[in-house]
């Protein structure tokens, strides 16, 4: 069974994972809804929500192409943006700026992409217990003899 987070076998590329394909149509999603907010909150609201979901993909795709470590914190990152999002749009819903309906949509895919950062970060931190330790290192013993 392949893993939820990749799209179809083997991951080679951060482009392979589910959860940066859905985070880049949440990303998409989001510009879409946000083009129809008051012009007002162009450099508001607008601006927070956009720079949100560019950093949940981005941060998964940065995270990918560094150490284990550094990858588990690049994914609480997005995980922190997802939230920002949340927020954003529960606010963007109650000053009426977006529809119930498209709030709870994005709400819906926020969340599902949620599952899917945790999801891969226990993956990555069972890999990493996995791993064999390093072998300890010896020191050179003096060759000459005194």
């Amino acid at each position: 069974m392949p893993d939820a987070n990749t799209a179809t076998g083997p991951v080679r590329s951060y482009r392979d994972l589910r959860v940066w394909q859905q985070a880049m149509d949440l990303a998409e999603e989001t510009y879409r809804a946000t083009e129809r907010f008051p012009e007002h909150e162009r450099y508001g609201l607008v601006t927070q929500i956009r720079r949100a979901a560019v950093s949940v993909a981005s941060n998964i795709a940065e995270g990918n192409a560094r150490s284990t470590g550094d990858y588990l914190r690049h994914l609480l990152v997005s995980s922190g943006s997802l939230t920002e999002m949340e927020t954003q749009f529960m606010l963007s819903d109650r000053l009426g700026f977006i529809q119930h309906g498209q709030a709870e949509s994005l709400l819906g895919t926020c969340d599902q992409v949620g599952h899917m950062l945790g999801g891969l970060r226990r993956t990555l931190r069972a890999r990493r217990s996995r791993a064999p330790s390093p072998e300890p290192r010896v020191p050179k013993q003096s060759l000459s003899s005194g």
